[in-house]
């Protein structure tokens, strides 16, 4: 049986345009054309909706294996279909960390069979994530890696770091660089500057990440291997990217919500709800980081979904750990700051979401071309509702938008002509 999405606004994100029209999924895939009988057929009317391609998440944590409590591939892919999210890149840093061929087919396996997502696992540049031994990228790479990435801890060594970039390139994978100088960081809790010195805590300097940054770009340029650098938050950041781009470093770089969003003084707030790694940083910074999305220096947004439990985050704001939920926020948040404002057009935030990060990664998705994957989103980008954290679908409420009015809403979600999520 196929799928018929009946009058519906389809945004195409490579010609970055929305027709009326209708999209006919059959067999898995995006088919030609609607067929005159449509009888054994299922039908869905899309007056007034967004239909788009699935979105793709290149930076996600399930926790899965080992930190279950948190997140499982099974809730976690049900929170992305909630969000219009039809595949997740899961980052390695579990327990034990997924740095074994057998771990990789674990959580694509999983994904496969009991998943509302595609699951695409990245594998660890180094054993245990210790920063000491590369993993074995070729086997990794066979079991079903869809990239390397020590994500949650940086790999310090330039000597490993250089290693890893030439043991990916003739692989055509890339590295995700988690940038940070980790003796600068240590596990502080906030920006350093104006709240640390309101805080009375030691910060996070934003020179540890752009220190970081230059590194990587510099050994992205002498191997001729391709880096993506994950979760940038800094002014400094984004201008050491853009000036690689312009020299023609192979290179790439994702952003997530929180960063063009909200400033460190979110933390007076809303507490550990707002520690996030990297931190969220200064108002310059902040405008930074959108003037980076708008001339694509940043290519991509991803959410760097997070989830703890709430026991954790209930810690004093030194002891409870950094991160948040974003799966089923990240689309409204990005209508609401980025489209609502003017910044930009729904095909082309699709396009950061979709087409761009399967383009950095290789992958055949994030198109509505016929025989394409039948991935959609459909959404209405009108709707507003409140966030709630006790209806996700996600087994973590650490959301930095709770109780927050957002626009736009995710109404259907179909993965590989399957519908994962329907309101």
């Amino acid at each position: 049986m196929g799928i018929l999405l009946k009058n519906g606004k389809i945004v195409d994100p490579k010609l970055k345009t929305i027709t009326s029209g209708d999209l006919f999924l059959e067999n898995a895939v995006i088919a030609p054309a609607v067929p005159d009988d449509l009888s054994g057929h299922q039908v869905i009317d899309c007056t007034g909706l967004m239909i788009a391609p699935g979105l793709i998440d290149m930076h996600v944590h399930l926790r899965d294996p080992g930190l279950t409590y948190k997140e499982d591939i099974v809730t976690g892919t049900a929170a992305a279909a909630a969000g219009g999210v039809t595949t997740v890149c899961c980052m390695p840093n579990t327990k034990p960390v997924i740095d074994t061929p057998e771990l990789i087919r674990y959580a694509s396996g999983k994904g496969e069979n009991e998943a509302s997502a595609r699951v695409l696992p990245i594998g660890a540049v180094t054993v245990g994530q210790k920063g000491t031994a590369l993993t074995d990228f070729p086997t990794l790479k066979d079991a079903g890696a869809c990239a390397f990435s020590d994500d949650g801890v940086p790999v310090m060594s330039a000597v490993i770091m250089r290693n890893a970039l030439k043991a990916a390139k003739p692989l055509g994978k890339i590295v995700i660089s988690h940038c940070e100088d980790g003796e600068m960081v240590q596990n502080y809790a906030v920006n350093e500057g104006e709240v640390s010195k309101k805080l009375g805590l030691p910060g996070r300097p934003a020179i540890a990440e752009d220190l970081m940054v230059a590194r990587d770009l510099m050994l992205a340029e002498e191997t001729g291997a391709h880096v993506h650098i994950a979760h940038v938050s800094t002014a400094g950041s984004v201008r050491l990217i853009r000036e690689a781009k312009a020299r023609g470093v192979s290179c790439s770089a994702e952003t997530c919500p929180q960063y063009f969003i909200y400033t460190e003084e979110e933390l007076l707030k809303k507490g550990t709800l707002a520690r996030v790694n990297p931190p969220l940083r200064t108002e310059s910074d902040r405008q930074a980081i959108l003037e980076g999305l708008l001339d694509s220096t940043l290519d991509c947004i991803v959410t760097d979904h997070a989830p703890h439990s709430a026991e954790e985050k209930a810690r004093p704001l030194p002891d409870a750990p950094s991160g948040m939920v974003g799966l089923e926020t990240s689309l409204a948040a990005c209508l609401t700051y980025l489209v609502k404002p003017g910044h930009m057009t729904i095909p082309e935030l699709i396009a950061r979401m979709s087409l761009v990060p399967a383009q950095i990664l290789g992958l055949p998705y994030g198109t509505l071309a016929p025989g394409a994957a039948a991935d959609i989103c459909v959404f209405d980008p009108e709707e507003v509702w409140t966030v709630d954290p006790e209806q996700f679908r996600s087994k973590a409420r650490n959301t930095i938008f709770a109780g927050e009015a957002l626009a736009g809403r995710v109404r259907l979600t179909i993965c590989g002509g399957k519908i994962t999520y329907q309101v």
